[in-house]
Formats: structure tokens, sequence, C-alpha cells
């Protein structure tokens, strides 16, 4: 069996909610070994957003497969004393502690790398660890209001948050890749350097197309639902049956397919009107109108159908239970079990990108504390002294 790409690496994480745990559950898929250091009484209070997964979190179960779970009181000398432990034999350390936590820890990384040479630290914050805003919480549907994104989402009545937690996700991801480079700089250079990410920055790398749309067009895009703000036709439509249908028209040749083979409008081709994008976007109220009325006249399925044919991109609008039950990730063999707390199998998924040869790692999502023994006793640690911490409180 062909051994995963990160095997071998060791990461500790002292984190929480949804960035840190989202990177560091990439590097388990990975085959990195990822230590989660959680605090006595609960843990990662990401275990009880809700209880909706045979009692367990679904932001937990998604986010902490593969992970080992050890709790440790950080406030506690004797605690601090097991993580410096730990960190002398690791690769990376990932915090998302709150704002001034890791410093007063000792865990920021002027501290880290001073006494952990080789270490890799990762820091996810909320607005950065220094500017006017290193000292606020930040959390995601805060960053996405910062950002702009909700000023773009929603309708023109109203906005709306995005449905995900799209902040948290972009700072995970870049968190991931950083990582990773940093890895492979240390590999090539023998340097360690450490990353630092920060929500408000992932995000609002995100939305650099409608920062460059405003700075130099005067008008920020406008908020349209599922219309697109610079392409149209672009957007859900309902047919006869009640059924939404999103289609996309990107460029001239699908215009003029869109027109004759689903519209049965040849004479639109080349309307003033609609005959250019930029035209079809200031005439989008007469444009929707015309796409709508032929969208009434066909079932759903038919409608796709249609559009299919005459080369128009398109999808039905689907609710999450349609996406669960979608084709592609059966027919893809995208979904595979993974044990929770509680002996428990759900599904998940596997992780989007495919490494040739090479199965991903989805091991169980642990219990809070499940492998602090086994750890302790990795690291040296004798029975009586675990006994000592147990009775102290800090495991």
């Amino acid at each position: 069996m062909t051994a995963l790409p990160l095997t071998g690496i060791t990461v500790v994480s002292v984190e929480q909610a949804v960035a840190a745990p989202f990177a560091t559950r990439q590097l388990a898929d990975l085959g990195a070994r990822v230590i989660k250091v959680e605090r006595p009484g609960g843990g990662d209070f990401a275990r009880r957003y809700d209880t909706t997964v045979h009692g367990q979190s679904s932001y937990f179960v998604w986010l902490n497969r593969s992970k080992e779970s050890v709790v440790l009181d950080l406030k506690a000398p004797s605690g601090r004393d097991v993580l410096e432990e730990l960190l002398g034999r690791a690769d990376v350390f990932v915090q998302n502690l709150a704002p001034g936590a890791a410093a007063r820890l000792g865990l920021d990384t002027a501290s880290l790398t001073e006494r952990h040479t080789s270490l890799i630290p990762c820091t996810i914050s909320g607005y950065g660890t220094t500017g006017p805003w290193a000292d606020r919480k930040a959390y995601d549907l805060l960053v996405q209001c910062q950002t702009g994104l909700v000023s773009l989402t929603g309708t023109p009545q109203e906005t709306a948050r995005a449905g995900v937690s799209v902040a948290d996700i972009a700072a995970g991801m870049y968190a991931y890749s950083g990582i990773l480079t940093a890895l492979y700089t240390r590999a090539t250079t023998g340097v360690a350097r450490a990353v630092e990410v920060s929500l408000f920055e992932a995000l609002a790398e995100w939305m650099s197309q409608p920062a460059h749309y405003t700075r130099h067009g005067g008008t920020q895009p406008p908020r349209i639902g599922t219309q697109h703000a610079t392409i149209a036709p672009y957007g859900a439509y309902t047919a006869a049956d009640g059924k939404q249908v999103l289609l996309s028209v990107q460029n001239e040749r699908e215009w003029a397919a869109l027109c004759e083979d689903f519209l049965d409008r040849p004479d639109l081709v080349d309307d003033p009107r609609f005959a250019t994008g930029s035209g079809r976007v200031t005439h989008r109220d007469e444009l929707n109108a015309i796409v709508a009325e032929r969208f009434g006249r066909s079932a759903g399925a038919e409608a796709m159908r249609l559009l299919t044919e005459a080369g128009i991109a398109n999808a039905g609008v689907n609710d999450v239970r349609e996406f669960l039950d979608h084709p592609v990730l059966a027919g893809r063999n995208r979904w595979h079990e993974v044990g929770i707390p509680g002996g428990a199998r759900v599904p998940a998924l596997r992780p989007p990108a495919d490494l040739a040869g090479v199965d991903p790692r989805m091991d169980s999502v642990p219990a809070p504390g499940e492998h602090t023994d086994r750890v302790l006793h990795e690291l040296g640690i004798t029975a009586p002294r675990i006994a000592q911490l147990r009775t102290d409180g800090v495991v």
C-alpha cells in the first residue's frame, strides 16, 4: 500500500471552531498525525454546536476525523509542560486562540521559534496579529460583513449571509496550503518558516473581483439573488412544474444557441438590446422576462434536456437532500464511512484533491481526551504522574 504523503509528520493543534480544525483535518487526510489539544470540561466548543449526527455536532464530525484528542489544561503549569514536550516532537503547531491568548501561554510565533527552531508555527487569527484590529474577536459572519460579502449576497430587498462558513473555510484552506509550503521549504532549505493567516485577509482575497469592479467602475455589483451581477442571462428560472433551473450564457455562440434552440426566437440573436454581453446586462429585466416566459412552458427536466442539447450549461437548483443523492457523488465513489464517538458510522466525503495511487486517511472522529493516556505514555510520562495530572484536573 502506498504511504500517505505526510506520513511521519506530527501536527499539534490547539484549535477550536472551524478554521484551524479544517486546516489540520486536511493534513490528517494526507497522513499527518494530528494531536488535537482540547480543554478540560468538554473540549473544543464546536463539539456542542449541535447534536444532529447521532448526538454529535455536524461541524465537529466534518472537521475532526483522523485526529487524536488529548485533554490538557493549558492554564496549569503542568499542562503547559506536557504541551512543551509534545511540541519538542512536533513538526507543525497550529492555533486559533482568542486574541492575546497564545502570547500569554508562550505559544506566540516569536516564543515558539526561539524554543523550537525546526517547528513550523501556524497562527490563524481574525484580523491579523498586528494592526489596529489585532485585539478584536472575529467569527465567520462578522468577517463576511466586514469584507462586504454580505452586501453582495441576497436580493435587492435584503442582504444574506453565505450559507456556509466561508470566511472560516477560506482561512483554513490558506493555512493548509501555507503549512504544506512551509513543510516543503523546510525539506528543501532546512529553514522552518512560520505561517500566519487571518479570516479577514483570506476572505478579502476572495472579494478581489467585486473590489476591482467597484474601485474602477464606481459602483459595486448589484445584489440580485441567483442572477449573476455582470453576466446575463445567468441565473435561476422557474419551470412549469415549479423546479428552478439555472442556466449560464458565457459568450455569443451560446447566446445564439439559446435563442435558436431553446427560446425559439432567432430574431433575438442580433437584437441591439441583447447582441452583446454588456447589452444583455443593461437590458436584464427585459431579457429575464423573455427567458422566464419560455421556462413557464416546460417542466424542469424537459427544459434541462433542451438546454443541454443546445450546449447551454444548466443545473437544477438542488436542496441539500438532492445534493446528498447526487449521481456524481455516487458514481465517483466519493462517500466513505467514518466512525464517530458512541460507535456509529456515518458517510463523509473524500477529500476533493485526488492523488493518483493514494487513498486518503479517513479514520474515526475522536471522543474528548480519547488518546490522552496513550500520548502521555509515548512522551515517557509515568503512570503515577498521569494519575496526579488527572487528580489535579489537568488531563
